[in-house]
This record gives C-alpha cells, structure tokens and sequence, in this order.
C-alpha cells in the first residue's frame, strides 16, 4: 500500500564534512549534529529546512475503556476534544510557544461531534469494540482508516508540509498499545502495561489481565501488522500508523510523540522499514515500557522529561530542536568562512 524509498545516503560523507567543518569541535553538538544529518538526508543536502509543519491529533474511544483500565471515563475523550478546540489543553499552549499549527482529527470518539468547527471528521465508528473479549475493528476498517490517513497527508503535502508531529487522545488507548508493543517484541502483555494516565495497584492489575487475555485470545490471527491493528488497535493508532507511512511516502518527517504513538510507529515499521528513515523521537515518556519500545527501534530521544500525557506534546516540544538542528546547518559559519585557523 506504500512506496517508500530509504534516506539518501549518497551525500553522507559530504552532509558530515560540513557538519565537521562549522566553527566548532568535533561533535560539540552532540545529537543535534544526528538530527542535522537526518534532515539533510531526507529534505536534501543544500539548505534543508522545516516548511509549514503540522501537528496531527488523532482521537478515539476504546471498548476496554468500559472495564475500568484508567481513572478517568470514555467521555472524558470527547470532553478533552473540546478543550482542543476551545485552545484550552496543554498541547494548545505549546503549540502556541513554538509557532506549530495543530488540527483534530476524530477518529472514532463515542458521540461524533456534529458541527464542530475544528475538528475533521475521519471516524471509523464509535469507539472500538473491547479487545480483550473481541477484535477491535475489522481489516476493512484498517485499510480504510489508513487511506483516510493518507488523504489528510497529502493534503498537507500539497499545501508545502515538509514535517508532521503526531499526537493522540483517546481513554484506554495504552492498554491497546501495550498489547501492540507485546505483540511486536515477543513480550508478555503484564511486562508492557503501565499505569497511564496514573492508575492505583488494583486498576494496574485489572489493566494487565485484560491485556495478557487480549493477547491470548487473539494470538492465532496476529499474523501480520495489519491483523495487529484489527485485533488490538484503536482506530487513533491506525490513523497514525497510515499518517506515518503516508508522510514518509512523500518524503516528509515524522515527529514521533511518546508510548502511543510510538506503538504505532512500530507497526509501521513492521508494513515498511523505509519508514524508519523518517521518523525522529521527540520524547521518551514515563510510561512503563516506552524505553524498551526506543531500544527496539533503535530510536535516540530528544527530550526525555517525565511526561506522560500524550497529545503530542512531547514531538511539538522537540520542534525547537529540530529547527535549531536545520539552523546550525544552514547558517553556522566554517572555519574557512570565519577566516579561523586549526
């Protein structure tokens, strides 16, 4: 479903001489000198800039969500789309700070949100159906949330978009991507799951049977990614995994946000490695497991604060970087040109 070449390499050693030669020490910039190379590879060697970035929140409900796995209930989805649109939550701030343009994407909240303006309506139902006693969705609905997603990204790509950082809202939505990250790294489901959004012992507890029953109920059908998805999936993770794929198919970055995302960006993976090329971690969460999901997608974070609120904010914190990333390269002088003599 997506033609994705790899990064460019062939401009490697050129991309790193002229990282070497600014007027610093060898490798004084640390990670940001990484980063550098990254965007030169994928936006190109000469002058690689950030052009009209976007921020992507995908939301959703979750059938889990209903046999208490969190501390706050399914309605709390659609109230915290709301606040998204009023410019209340803290993603709306830090948009804000650094400049990012950000828009809503309904997914599959319960009660779709007629009217609304500012938010985009790609629902593929009210909410999934609970994956420790059924499927969550249909292959049908995956393939279909993948196109939507890829729809949204090539409008964006039209409109001059070089870069996208995904978000996600959705109660219950870490049960679904603890059973992925199970799933995908051969793990038990009780090792993945964390407390979210700060459940007590008991909840943790409830929280890890229904993911350790998930998985096992459904272990003969995951095959595949895509049967991944349609098992243990939430129609936000889906809309994500094809947002990646989609973006990376038309050489855009990726701005990956903390556990959800993350499980998404893994099964992406698993459909196209290329995609990897073009993702860049903004922030390694709190959540249990989210350092285990960057070892395995050999993934080196940005930020690592101890958030662990998801919305995106952690790749929207991690923008400042990456344009400072595209500024050292484009604008720091070279020894030669500061008339500078090693």
């Amino acid at each position: 479903m997506f033609n994705i070449s790899p990064a460019n390499h062939e401009f490697d050693d050129e991309i790193q001489s002229e990282i070497d030669n600014k007027t610093k020490p060898l490798g004084a910039l640390g990670e940001l000198e990484n980063l550098a190379k990254q965007l030169a590879r994928v936006l190109g060697k000469n002058k690689p800039e950030i052009i009209n970035p976007k921020l992507l929140v995908f939301a959703a409900d979750h059938g889990i969500a209903s046999s208490g796995v969190s501390i706050a209930p399914s309605e709390v989805t659609t109230q915290m789309v709301m606040n998204f649109v009023a410019g209340g939550a803290a993603i709306n701030v830090f948009c804000r700070q650094v400049g990012l343009d950000m828009e809503v994407i309904d997914c599959g909240i319960l009660q779709p949100l007629e009217g609304v303006e500012g938010v985009i309506d790609q629902r593929l139902g009210a909410g999934t159906r609970p994956i420790h006693k059924q499927a969550a969705m249909t292959l049908g609905a995956v393939k279909q949330g993948m196109e939507m997603a890829r729809a949204r990204i090539e409008l964006h790509h039209q409109q001059g978009c070089n870069l996208i950082a995904l978000g996600e809202m959705g109660i219950g939505n870490t049960s679904s991507a603890a059973a992925i990250m199970a799933t995908v790294m051969g793990m038990k489901g009780v090792d993945c799951v964390g407390r979210g959004t700060g459940i007590d012992a008991a909840t943790l507890k409830r929280k890890q049977m229904l993911v350790e029953q998930a998985l096992h109920i459904h272990e003969a059908e995951l095959t595949d990614p895509y049967n991944i998805l349609a098992c243990l999936g939430g129609f936000e993770i889906v809309q994500m995994t094809g947002a990646m794929l989609a973006a990376a198919e038309r050489n855009m970055l990726v701005v990956v946000d903390g556990f959800i995302a993350t499980a998404a960006a893994m099964v992406a993976v698993q459909i196209n490695a290329n995609v990897r090329d073009y993702m860049i971690f903004g922030h390694q969460s709190d959540e249990r497991g989210h350092c285990l999901m960057m070892e395995h997608l050999q993934a080196r974070p940005l930020l690592r604060l101890g958030m662990r609120l998801g919305e995106g904010s952690g790749a929207v914190l991690a923008l400042p970087l990456i344009r400072a990333a595209a500024g050292f390269y484009n604008e720091m002088a070279s020894f030669s040109d500061a008339g500078i003599e090693i």
